[in-house]
């Protein structure tokens, strides 16, 4: 268990540091911070902890400020000499609100409670889940077109194609643009929620899909929203080991 401890007070840093070794061997503090602002750019330049350890007070501002800043997924338990601020905490990914002095007992079951809820029936942490929560997904491509660059949103994007291993982007407004990256490349950098990669060569946006068409031998071909200079339709073919996986996507 990888936990991050957020806490101005040395004394309590090393109470904490001693009780959760105690508790459990197998726990391990991957980061100490002491202010709101290192807080954020630690949680924004680290891999994420399994749980968080939190005081309210810190040298900078309140630790709310974090959550108010950035987008934090992690389970958090408050270490804090402040009752006042419960309704508050819990309203964020609270697992427990602890007062200070931290008692063994009191952060012993507030360990368990993470375990019992965060944890499955294996004793493993959930990690696909939070990795999913925190991913963040690409929204724009920036584009060299000549001398000069062009942005693009990804929400402007309607596929991904290959065509004599260039691959091309297309937009809803019907233009196409090479970029330097691979299909493999643009699967795991865009969010699967909103686009699948129906074959080897193409990926479309659900947006942008206007029909469906049986397809030989259980096969299916799409048809996009394109009025001017449509893609070849061999493109728009779901290979067939992905039907069964595409169909499940787009029937949500």
């Amino acid at each position: 268990m990888k936990i991050l401890i957020i806490e101005n007070e040395k004394p309590a840093v090393s109470k904490l540091q001693y009780l959760l070794n105690k508790i459990d061997k197998n726990i391990s503090i991957v980061g100490i911070t002491e202010t709101v602002e290192e807080s954020i750019n630690w949680l924004q330049n680290k891999p994420a902890p399994d749980l968080i350890l939190i005081d309210i007070q810190l040298d900078d501002g309140i630790s709310f400020e974090i959550f108010d800043t950035i987008k934090v997924n992690i389970p958090v338990i408050f270490t804090t000499a402040y009752n006042e601020y419960v309704l508050q905490a819990f309203k964020l990914n609270s697992v427990d609100y602890l007062l200070k002095p931290i008692e063994e007992n009191a952060l012993c079951n507030a360990i368990n409670k993470f375990k019992t809820v965060h944890y499955n029936f294996n004793g493993e942490i959930l990690r696909q889940l939070s990795s999913s929560l925190n991913k963040q997904y690409k929204t724009r491509f920036l584009i060299k077109i000549g001398s000069h660059y062009k942005s693009i949103p990804i929400a402007e994007v309607c596929c991904f194609y290959i065509i004599e291993r260039d691959l091309f982007v297309r937009t809803f407004d019907e233009r196409e643009y090479a970029i330097d990256y691979s299909l493999d490349q643009i699967q795991k950098i865009i969010n699967p929620e909103n686009y699948f990669r129906i074959n080897r060569n193409c990926i479309v946006c659900i947006n942008a899909i206007k029909d469906l068409v049986s397809f030989s031998s259980s096969r299916l071909q799409l048809k996009l929203d394109q009025k001017t200079n449509p893609i070849d339709k061999n493109f728009l073919v779901v290979s067939r080991e992905k039907v069964n996986k595409f169909k499940k996507w787009i029937d949500r």
